[in-house]
This record gives C-alpha cells, structure tokens and sequence, in this order.
C-alpha cells in the first residue's frame, strides 16, 4: 500500500481566482497525468490568493470562488486538497476542501486564527474546532491550515481522530531566521503524534510580504526527509509507505540558503513581483548615494 502526494508550491495572486483556479487545474493533473501521484496539497487560500483581507467582503466573492470550485472539481482520477474562503451557517470560515472527481468529500476549517504581525484573520474569520480525517489510497490522513500546526491541539485532534499522516496548507511568510523555527514546531507535531507532516507553502510576493515556499516532509520522528527549492515555484512528490508503518521514502532535500542569501532572493521575489502582478511595464531606480537611497 502507497499513497503518492504531490505538494503544488504555487506563486497565486489576490484576487485572480479564475486565474489561480488555472494553476490549480494544472497543478492536478500533471500531478495525475505525469506524477502519478494519488493526492495533490496546495497553499492556504489558493483560490483567493494570500492574503485577500477586504476582498473577502466583496458580494460577489463567494459565488466567484464556487464557480472556480466547480472548474476545479472537473478534474477527476486524484484527491485535491485545496485552499478557499466558504460561509457556512452564515460564518465565513478560512477553508481547506478535499475534492475528489467532483465532489467535495470533506471540508476543514481553520482553528487558530493568527492576528498579530501582518495577519488580521480574525476581523474576516470564524475559528473551527472539528478535525477532518478522511481515507486516500486506504490511509487515514487529517488536514490542517498554517496556524493550526505551530500549536499541539489541532494535530492531535487529527490524530485522536484516526489520521496516520497529516497534510498542513500554509501561507506563511518570509522573514530572517524563520526556515529552521518552522521546522522544528513541525517536526515536534509530529514526534508528538506520531505521524508524518506534508507541510505546502505559498510562495510569491503580495504587495509587502514575501512568501519563501520551502515545502518540506517530515516523518513521524520529526526528521526532514523532503524539502523543495525556496523562492519559487515547485512541485515535489513524497511517496508513502503504508506497509511499514507509514515512513515517508526520501527525497530531494533543498539547500537551507543562508542568511544574506535568503535576504536578497527575497528582496528579488518580492520587487519582481511587486512590478509584475501590478502590471508595470518597467520601474525607475534612482541612486544618488544619500542616506535615503
């Protein structure tokens, strides 16, 4: 028994759902089609984009993120666990939904809202609770959103629940010495569970934040036994093995870059993006060696 998961470390852009619903479409099936992989996990709020703030209050906004859904689920024969903003019971809830040859077989809702720094979830936000631990490929396997992960309870809710593997959706961004924290707290979820974490990020810049990607697999000691490239679009597969108590079968592990590295690559992603996903034809630089330069 196998299960073979695809990890989609996409650069998305706030408001661009139709667009980021294509990157989504393509993302599974060449997961499907060229991977073989069974499952495809992508960034946290893929369909919107990261992080999408006042355009949650837009009126049309739902009806444009169901239609994009219903493009989305047109891709049959792979699981897609995928990121959107949905209202239930009259509460807007941040979203991961497990899609499977149309259908949406599961849903999770985000259960730790962050606020503070450059997140203001809880102004458009209602928290979950509910674990959601579904069956792919006969594997148990639970879903959580970013937040959830850096705190014990929502992994263990997963695991009490059943899951033998968990699968994070993240947008988490970029700052100095940030790469090593995240993965420690990971690595700790799951020694404290005992299961593997695939843990998928956003990557990209969106106005002032840089998101760094860094995608990474960690097996049920905690140890990194995958990691995809940082600043810029990737898409690794891990293979499970479910004979042998679920181990997560090496990969390609990405150099960790360092500091000064990190720092300009960022700088770089970020201005490149900025430009580009605003629509500039071109920016002036100007150098006069003053202080304010």
């Amino acid at each position: 028994m196998t299960l073979r998961v695809a990890q989609a470390q996409l650069n998305l852009l706030v408001g661009d759902i139709d667009g980021n619903a294509n990157k989504v479409i393509a993302a599974a099936r060449r997961a499907r089609d060229e991977q073989g992989a069974h499952a495809i996990l992508f960034p946290e709020l893929a369909l919107t984009g990261y992080p999408p703030e006042d355009l949650l209050l837009r009126p049309d906004l739902d009806a444009r993120v169901a239609r994009a859904l219903r493009r989305v689920g047109e891709v049959h024969g792979i699981h897609m666990i995928v990121g959107y903003p949905s209202i239930r019971d009259g509460k807007r809830f941040n979203t991961a939904g497990v899609l499977r040859d149309g259908v949406v077989v599961g849903e999770y809702h985000k259960a730790l809202l962050p606020n503070y720094s450059v997140f203001d979830e809880k102004r458009y936000f209602e928290p979950g609770g509910d674990p959601c631990v579904l069956t792919i490929e006969g594997i148990a396997v639970g879903v959580t959103i970013c937040e959830d992960i850096w705190y014990p309870l929502p992994a263990r809710r997963a695991a009490e629940a059943g899951a033998r593997l968990i699968l994070n959706l993240n947008a988490s961004p970029f700052h100095t010495g940030k790469v090593p924290e995240r993965e420690g707290l990971v690595g700790k979820r799951a020694q404290e569970n005992g299961t593997p974490v695939v843990y998928v990020n956003l990557v990209g810049g969106q106005d002032e934040l840089v998101f760094d990607g860094g995608s990474f697999v960690v097996d049920a000691d905690g140890w990194i036994v995958q990691r995809a490239p940082f600043f810029k679009e990737a898409q690794p597969v891990v293979e499970f093995d479910g004979e042998s108590g679920l181990t997560p079968r090496p990969g390609e592990v990405a150099t960790l870059p360092d500091d000064e590295t990190a720092v300009y690559e960022a700088l770089v992603l970020g201005v490149r993006d900025y430009v580009t996903k605003n629509g500039f034809n071109g920016v002036v630089i100007g150098l006069s060696g003053g202080i304010d330069s």
